[in-house]
């Protein structure tokens, strides 16, 4: 089967892309070709930017039929117009990756299954995907434009830490902040349920769905099914690193006060607990089940951190916010215990 990736170089796609080569499929990468330490062997990269230039897109796959398209880098829905423009009549299966996130907030149940409402008032990109989808569900039922739905929670590989709090640079900081004995914001209590899935899993669950006529016309996240605390998390990173993890617990509202970007990120997302049921790609993908637990998850991460230099990406502007937040927090701890005693 021929496939083109839309992307195929980030953590998710280019997991992808090495299992789709790895099958026996016929791979394609569709993209800027600015990352090309990350193209996987075996794959042919037409070099373009969709976002910009779509006439030199159509101009590249003019001559090409493929039955299988897959857009990791759509986010809003004139994207996947202009998708279906390129597409429509030359590809028998068309891939949407959308989010997890688009899932109600705060949700009605613990347990999240594919027909869980999709409403999020807190985050601007997960009412993009949401209208996305609908675009994309409205085009398939008018016109049959072959479109399969996908997605993802919190997906990692080893060259991104999951963490929940972290700045605009990665998670290299918390890192940092953990090798220097330095305590580490956790939102909330730290009790909250959170579900990891390393790119691997997911790309053998997807894979699986390619080419699959079932799949088309519907909707499938993709996840572990390992669901775990927040500090648990920080904790097997801390044993991943030899470390004890000093985790300050700061309330997601007040974390949202202080950097609205956390309004989305934490009290749209990571703030709520999330359990999948992922019975539904089961039946279409028989024995997929994800199999790299956090603990080793976070043992790669580590160590691929560790041993990378050009990882270690240091984020002064965030530490010095960790610092502020702490000393704020404290200092109104300190504030009440005062006023209480005169």
């Amino acid at each position: 089967m021929k496939v083109l990736l839309i992307g195929g170089t980030g953590t998710i796609s280019s997991a992808v892309a090495a299992r789709a080569v790895s099958e026996g499929f016929e791979v394609f990468l569709l993209n800027r070709g600015t990352r090309g330490d990350r193209v996987c062997p075996g794959a042919t990269v037409f070099q373009a930017d969709i976002q910009s230039d779509e006439e030199r897109v159509a101009e590249l796959l003019k001559e090409h039929q493929f039955d299988i398209v897959a857009d990791f880098i759509a986010f809003v829905p004139e994207q996947l117009e202009r998708d279906v423009r390129l597409f429509a009549g030359k590809v028998t299966q068309f891939f949407f990756i959308s989010s997890a996130s688009a899932y109600q907030k705060p949700l009605g149940s613990y347990l999240i299954t594919e027909s869980t409402p999709l409403s999020n008032p807190l985050w601007e990109y997960s009412r993009n995907k949401i209208a996305c989808e609908n675009y994309l569900m409205e085009e398939y039922r008018k016109h049959g434009f072959p479109c399969t739905i996908v997605r993802p929670s919190h997906t990692y590989d080893e060259r991104y830490l999951p963490v929940a709090v972290h700045g605009k640079k990665g998670s290299w900081q918390v890192i940092d902040r953990i090798l220097k004995g330095k305590p580490v914001l956790v939102h909330g209590d730290g009790s909250s349920l959170w579900t990891l899935t390393h790119a691997e899993d997911f790309a053998r669950a997807f894979c699986g769905l390619m080419g699959n006529p079932a799949a088309v016309g519907n909707t499938f996240h993709i996840t572990s099914d390992e669901s775990l605390p927040w500090d648990q998390i920080y904790d097997r990173i801390g044993s991943a690193l030899g470390m004890s993890v000093q985790k300050y617990h700061v309330s997601t509202d007040f974390l949202a006060h202080c950097d609205p970007e956390f309004l989305g990120t934490l009290a749209g997302d990571k703030s709520h607990s999330v359990v999948f049921d992922n019975t539904k790609v089961k039946r279409l993908v028989p024995g997929y089940a994800a199999r790299i637990r956090f603990d080793e998850g976070a043992r790669r991460c580590v160590r691929y951190l560790l041993e990378t230099p050009r990882a270690q990406v240091s984020d002064p502007e965030f530490d010095a916010f960790c610092d502020r937040v702490i000393a704020c927090q404290e200092g109104a701890r300190s504030a009440f215990f005062s006023s209480i005693t005169r």
